[in-house]
């Protein structure tokens, strides 16, 4: 496994079919959706925040730093699948539990005392803003990621 990653980082054209199967389990089928959905988010939640944090940021520190938290996670995430690989795999895994975890608190957090964000950030009301997808993403995000047969071993390579 270690070897494979050593060549494909130093991008040796003799492995590359054995890179791109290392690649093909976590960015495949249902992976390539959450590539997608992923980089949305990131784009997204980078924009919002960006604009909130440089004009707005008196208003709702808390908020808009959380959703720049936020973007920072999807980026991680999303180039951890597209990378691919049982280290990217390990890292996005780690990266989605966290997400849920931070979506579940800032979520909570937000019912319990909406007091403390003026205004809404990515995570607020679990994602409610945006159709509950960011609880949806690191749920199946972390059922996709811990299927056995992604991994490089199982994958053949």
């Amino acid at each position: 496994m270690a070897e494979d990653t050593r060549d494909e980082a130093a991008g040796t054209p003799a492995d590359g079919a054995a890179a791109a199967s290392g690649r093909a389990g976590i960015s495949t089928g249902p992976g390539k959706l959450l590539v997608t959905l992923y980089g949305i988010f990131t784009v997204g939640a980078a924009s919002r925040s960006a604009v909130q944090l440089s004009t707005r940021f008196h208003e709702a520190p808390l908020a808009y730093l959380l959703s720049a938290a936020a973007a920072l996670v999807y980026a991680f995430i999303t180039l951890s699948l597209v990378r691919g690989g049982e280290g990217a795999r390990r890292a996005a895994l780690a990266c989605c539990a966290l997400e849920l975890f931070g979506v579940l608190a800032v979520g909570t957090w937000t019912l319990v005392e909406p007091s403390a964000f003026p205004d809404a950030t990515v995570w607020s009301d679990y994602g409610m803003g945006y159709l509950f997808i960011p609880v949806l993403l690191p749920v199946t995000g972390l059922w996709w990621l811990r299927r056995g047969h992604h991994s490089p071993a199982a994958a053949g390579a």
